[in-house]
C-alpha cells in the first residue's frame, strides 16, 4: 500500500502537527501490527519536521523493568534504558512528558548520540500502564516547548490503541 503524506514548510508547528497527526492516525487505522505502524511514525515524524535529529520508541519491557529500543530513525540507539535513568528513564518512571532544553544540563542524561542537543520523552499509556516513550532528539537547543508537548501528548493518546 502506498501512503502519501503532505508536507507544508510554509506552515507553523501548530498547524503542521495539527494536519500532520489525522494523517499518521489515517496511516495506522488498518495495520494490526506494531512495528510497521511504530515504523511508519517514527518515519512520518523524523520526516516532516526538519529539526528532528533522532525519532523514535522505546518499549517497556515489565521483565526487565527496563526501555528496549524499538523503531527509530536517526543514529544508533542506546539498546536499554533503566527504569528512573536519563530522560527516557524519568519520564519512564513518572508516565509524565518531559522537555529538556539542554541535554547537558540534565543530570545522569544518557549521550546515546553526542550531537543531540535539546529532547522530548512523552510516555505511550494505555489504561495508565507504561507501553512505551516516544522520544525525539533535536540537534539544536531549545527546539521543543509546550506546542510539540501538546500535539505529542495528543498523539501518543491516539496511537497507545495499537499497544
Amino acid at each position: 500500500m502506498s501512503f502519501k503524506y503532505i508536507i507544508d514548510v510554509n506552515l507553523s508547528k501548530d498547524e503542521s502537527y495539527r494536519r500532520l497527526i489525522p494523517q499518521i492516525v489515517s496511516l495506522i487505522k488498518n495495520e494490526k501490527n506494531l512495528i510497521a505502524n511504530v515504523s511508519n511514525i517514527t518515519s512520518v515524524l523524523k520526516q516532516s519536521f526538519k529539526d528532528f535529529l533522532w525519532t523514535g520508541f522505546y518499549f517497556y519491557d515489565s521483565k526487565e523493568n527496563n526501555l528496549v529500543l524499538g523503531p527509530f530513525q536517526g543514529k544508533v540507539g542506546c539498546t536499554r534504558i533503566a527504569i528512573g535513568k536519563g530522560v527516557c528513564g524519568t519520564v519512564a518512571s513518572h508516565k509524565q512528558t518531559m522537555i529538556v532544553g539542554d541535554v547537558n544540563k540534565f543530570p545522569g542524561h544518557i549521550f546515546c548520540d553526542p550531537d543531540s542537543k535539546s529532547e522530548i520523552v512523552v510516555p505511550v499509556l494505555k489504561d495508565n500502564e507504561l507501553k512505551a516513550v516516544l522520544d525525539i532528539d533535536s540537534g539544536i537547543y531549545n527546539c521543543f516547548d509546550d506546542v510539540d508537548k501538546k500535539y505529542l501528548e495528543e498523539l501518543a493518546n491516539k496511537i497507545s490503541n495499537i499497544f
